[in-house]
């Protein structure tokens, strides 16, 4: 294990944001072991931020990234222990997210299947509470080693640590203070198949009365490749706004003035509203603006149509806030971080 690392340099960023806006960083080290991250600290209080950068899935970057940008590039899978009917198993938090679940359920360790084909990191899936096809992280989440770079140490953290959320956790809340090293997933031996998702139940490969983790697998890596663009065709960073949570009242209220609308019940009594159903009903799914657009098959995906950059990507975003508000009197956030300061993804 190594704790140092070559002296910062500049780095075009453009091939490391999947959304393929063109972007410099004016300081650039790259992080191959978590034994590095005392030394990131040390360096990191000599500059004015400290930009932390996965995968590049879940951003949006500016033409220049001021500061000190560190890439997380660490690799590793191990299996730890079999306990209380779960198999442990830890990831590096540089491990593609996709490959990480492609190679659990090539080995049998079932469980992560629904979430398949997510872009980004294995660090970045704790942060951001990453979830799709009726599995949320938070189910098959043990726990994780990051380094808390203000008080400049390693901690252990549990669920209820790091305060876990819709799309939400502790460091967004705290952004710039903790850099995860690595992921502890629990991954059921008793394993049963989650396919109560209609996307899943009309899927043809799961018409067997108990179909594997690998037929979902494969079944949940064909349904997003046929409703989400290839990044390396066209810039997206994915899903780009989150599903609104309503009270009832309000969805009730809804449902009486727009009878189509589309939203889950959620155990605590409110509605999760689907996003993509309000911007695709304001006319916003295929039109563009300027250089950026929203895709023609998903509308909760913008994309890059023609060099856009940040301006771009976010006046879009805005347009489409401002006619979701006018019209049904909901807030659309946005996943993707906007980079400016203390920021992690």
């Amino acid at each position: 294990m190594t704790s140092s690392f070559p002296p910062p340099a500049p780095q075009n960023l453009s091939a490391f944001n999947t959304f393929g806006l063109v972007s410099h960083a004016d300081a650039f080290v790259r992080i191959d072991d978590a034994a590095q991250l005392p030394a990131l600290a040390s360096l990191a209080a000599t500059y004015p931020s400290l930009f932390v950068l996965g995968g590049g899935s879940n951003v949006v970057l500016p033409a220049r990234v001021a500061g000190l940008v560190a890439h997380l590039a660490t690799r590793g899978i191990r299996r730890l222990q079999d306990k209380e009917g779960c198999r442990i198993v830890e990831a590096a938090a540089g491990e593609n997210w996709h490959d990480f679940v492609a190679f659990c359920t090539g080995q049998g360790w079932d469980g992560l299947e629904n979430l398949a084909l997510i872009p980004g990191t294995v660090g970045a899936s704790p942060v951001q509470n990453i979830g799709a096809y009726g599995v949320e992280l938070m189910d098959r989440f043990d726990g994780l080693t990051a380094y808390d770079l203000q008080a400049r140490q390693w901690v252990e953290m549990d669920a209820a640590a790091c305060r876990f959320a819709y799309r939400d956790s502790r460091f967004k809340a705290e952004p710039g203070r903790w850099i995860v090293a690595s992921v502890r997933f629990r991954l059921p031996l008793a394993w049963q198949p989650v396919i109560d998702y209609p996307d899943l139940q009309r899927h043809p490969r799961l018409a067997a009365s108990t179909p594997t983790a690998r037929a979902i697998f494969d079944a949940v890596c064909e349904i997003r490749r046929n409703k989400l663009p290839d990044p390396a065709v066209i810039g997206n960073a994915g899903s780009f706004f989150k599903n609104p949570v309503v009270p009832a009242r309000q969805y009730d209220e809804l449902k009486a003035l727009f009878p189509g609308l589309v939203a889950y019940p959620q155990p605590d009594g409110s509605w999760k509203l689907a996003a993509g159903w309000l911007i695709d009903q304001c006319g916003w799914k295929g039109r563009d603006l300027g250089r950026a657009g929203v895709h023609a098959r998903q509308a909760l995906v913008l994309v890059n149509r023609c060099g856009a950059d940040a301006a771009d990507i976010l006046a879009l975003a805005d347009a489409i806030r401002k006619d979701v508000a006018l019209r049904y009197g909901v807030q659309l956030e946005a996943e993707p971080i906007v980079v400016g300061g203390f920021r992690s993804a």
